[in-house]
């Protein structure tokens, strides 16, 4: 996991950290059970304050994103997964809209654009 922090963000600091955790989360990038970066290593990393990174953990413990499990550390949750699942859905529903335009701008038709789906998720499916 890469965070990246930009003072010129007009974004405080705890959601730049905060928005970044959550997309690897609904990504797949980090999944159930992967742990994360203690508050004062992830804090040390930044060089950022620990009550930032504190702050940015609260939030996703709040969204039921991760676990805090004293003494252990911080960790992606399982709990969510309708949460997860929905997230993702709509990030795959902005994608297809794109998808849909590009090829109106090709004077594709419906038939055609579900065709081509057709084969490329099949040719996916051949070992």
């Amino acid at each position: 996991m890469n965070i990246i922090i930009s003072n010129s963000s007009g974004e405080p600091i705890y959601i730049q950290i905060l928005n970044q955790i959550r997309k690897s989360i609904l990504s797949g990038e980090l999944r159930e059970g992967d742990s994360l970066p203690s508050i004062r290593q992830l804090a040390k990393d930044l060089q950022v304050s620990i009550i930032t990174t504190k702050r940015a953990y609260e939030e996703l413990e709040k969204e039921q994103l991760i676990d805090t499990v004293i003494g252990k550390g911080c960790f992606v949750s399982g709990a969510n997964q309708d949460f997860i699942r929905e997230q993702r859905m709509k990030r795959l529903e902005k994608k297809l809209q794109e998808i849909i335009q590009d090829s109106k701008e090709l004077n594709m038709s419906q038939q055609e654009l579900l065709e081509y789906i057709t084969l490329l998720f099949e040719e996916d499916q051949t070992p």
